[in-house]
């Protein structure tokens, strides 16, 4: 599959809206949302609404057609009151699986972890509730971004077609690219099985032409794909996994007190006692 390879050219976002209408087009988004902005606010903010617009081509129409069913969704779902004790209280594996680790890329984007690899210990129903878990910290990061503003990199090493069932990811698809658009940067798939190709053409199916462009496939054994990666990140930071030089496992207690203090900021887990502090 070296021939997905995609070089540093496709890295770069294209040019946007001055401020001054970016903010004319959130207004009239605001306009049209009508009572839903006092509704939820939290989630209803300018930041939101950007990356809506921009993910929808600066359309005030379907931006504000897809967030009235982001809105419908986060009532069911109720993403916003997700803490850590409700998806992590059991297994620590499950944490190694997916997490946002310490470090940013070069250009200053939040990284999102996965490693397919690790066997889970869950149902498809709690890897999901983990998605939503992570995404809803990601918008959190994103809240002032002005671009997407997040690298998902994926540890395909060891995958097999039971690794990520097909509903599991059609479903994942499709609460990233409905319910939280303009988040994804660049999606990094590495090191993907020959197995993975005929997966992969059925996955493609379900991707918007614009989360499409982003995902790049990188080789530890390609010497284009090696540039890439040190372009984007602190060799000594990125994990070995991904072609970087740390060894470091994932500190779970640490990072659990990380977390759970994003908790506190976000307001999902209000029992939580202490100041709120910045990760």
């Amino acid at each position: 599959m070296s021939h997905l390879l995609k070089t540093k050219n496709d890295l770069t976002p294209p040019k946007e809206a001055s401020s001054e209408a970016q903010q004319r087009k959130i207004n009239e988004v605001r306009e049209l949302l009508g009572d839903l902005s006092s509704e939820m606010p939290s989630f209803l903010s300018d930041g939101t609404i950007r990356r809506f617009l921009r993910a929808r081509n600066w359309s005030t129409e379907l931006a504000t057609k897809s967030l009235k069913q982001a809105v419908k969704w986060r009532r069911q779902f109720k993403p916003d009151k997700i803490c850590w004790e409700d998806i992590y209280y059991d297994t620590e594996n499950e944490a190694r699986r997916a997490y946002l680790p310490d470090y940013l890329d070069k250009n200053g984007r939040t990284v999102f972890v996965t490693m397919t690899s690790k066997k889970s210990t869950t149902s498809t129903k709690e890897h999901i509730k983990q998605l939503v878990y992570n995404l809803e910290n990601m918008s959190m990061n994103s809240e002032d971004a002005q671009e997407e503003n997040v690298v998902w990199m994926c540890d395909f090493r060891g995958w097999t077609l039971s690794s990520t069932p097909f509903w599991e990811t059609r479903e994942s698809l499709h609460i990233i690219q409905n319910y939280y658009p303009g988040l994804i940067a660049v999606a990094i798939l590495s090191n993907p099985p020959k197995i993975f190709e005929s997966f992969w053409k059925m996955m493609k199916r379900f991707l918007e032409p614009t989360l499409n462009e982003k995902v790049k496939f990188v080789y530890s054994n390609n010497s284009e794909s090696q540039r890439i990666m040190a372009d984007m990140f602190d060799l000594d930071k990125l994990e070995s996994a991904f072609g970087g030089r740390s060894t470091d496992e994932l500190d779970i207690i640490e990072y659990a007190e990380r977390m759970r203090r994003r908790d506190h900021i976000r307001g999902a887990c209000k029992h939580i006692n202490g100041d709120a502090a910045t990760s």
